[in-house]
């Protein structure tokens, strides 16, 4: 079976279009978005596969597919020993069940060391009920702390689809980053993330002010039907008011203005069963608003040189001393 690339944008968003499992880390502006970053991208069949260059080593990037196969997986391998990578790592969107992975396993995948920068379980949201429903819906001290917000004269949201709002965020970004010892994504990383999806009408900006002061912000991304809350921030010096809950409650229903059917809270670690886990508490916080988890298989490696078992050796001890 011949493998093409796909080259013409409504074929490629057309084909997402009539999936149900997606995240817009499969858009074609996605792959806008790695060009701008500086790196090669190849658009097969319903699959981006990008060429990323780390200090760890050279590999082929696949996020958030929804099938693989023999051919598909052929054409990976030609284009990583061409482009000289290590390795294809791999993030399906494709259900967690033994059949699933063991058809990687058949492949000759093994499971990677680390994610690939992109969740392999998130919590999702039907917004397709109406409001009060939602909020019905909702856990009751979820449903409280938006009410408390949004009686609070002193707490207002402002919307922004301005490229100057970048620095606003980045304030709070690294804000955040120095109290919780991460590094944050870099400032080029979430401007050319937001002008991709801005030229389409797909990214929004949200901020909570406490008495004219930026508190904390949200970056939604709109893409085939799905809001996806991706990037966020906040002072700690205001976590009392709840502004964190009324900004995520406006930016569903922004959404649903836009009319989107489900909302994707993007990342999800069970708190029960990982309750140390850097997620544990964004988990919980998330699912205050109600909706339920959605599990994939983890993310795959396919060893191309001899130099990815020390990658991946580095990787775990990595993941280990992180607690992820």
């Amino acid at each position: 079976m011949e493998i093409k690339e796909i080259t013409d944008k409504n074929t490629w968003e057309g084909f997402w279009a009539s999936r149900e499992e997606k995240t817009f880390l499969q858009s074609w502006n996605w792959g806008e978005f790695w060009q701008k970053m500086g790196n090669k991208i190849w658009r097969l069949e319903g699959m981006l596969a990008v060429k990323v260059a780390a200090r760890r080593g050279t590999f082929l990037l696949v996020q958030h597919n929804v099938g693989i196969s023999e051919a598909l997986l052929d054409e990976l391998k030609k284009i990583a020993k061409e482009e000289k990578c290590d390795f294809i790592r791999m993030a399906p969107l494709i259900q967690k069940s033994e059949e699933n992975n063991g058809a990687f396993k058949n492949l000759e995948f093994r499971e990677a060391g680390m994610h690939a920068n992109a969740y392999e379980a998130t919590w999702k949201l039907d917004i397709t009920l109406p409001e009060e429903e939602l909020l019905k819906n909702m856990r009751k001290t979820t449903r409280y702390l938006i009410r408390q917000a949004q009686n609070n004269p002193d707490i207002t949201v402002e919307k922004s689809d301005s490229a100057d709002s970048l620095e606003i965020y980045q304030k709070l970004n690294k804000e955040v980053a120095k109290r919780q010892n991460f590094t944050p994504f870099s400032e080029e990383y979430i401007k050319n993330e937001f002008e991709v999806f801005f030229g389409n009408g797909q990214a929004l900006w949200l901020f909570g002010k406490y008495k004219g002061e930026v508190a904390a912000g949200v970056l939604v991304i709109f893409w085939s039907g799905i809001g996806f809350y991706h990037q966020a921030a906040s002072l700690s010096k205001y976590a009392k008011l709840s502004i964190p809950y009324l900004l995520q409650w406006e930016a569903i229903k922004e959404a649903k203005r836009r009319g989107c059917k489900l909302y994707d809270f993007w990342g999800y670690v069970d708190p029960q069963k990982e309750p140390k886990h850097p997620w544990a508490g964004p988990t919980l916080f998330k699912m205050g608003f109600g909706g339920r988890a959605y599990e994939y298989i983890k993310t795959q490696d396919y060893p191309i040189s001899k130099k990815y078992w020390l990658i991946n050796l580095f990787e775990r001890i990595r993941k280990i001393k992180r607690g992820l």
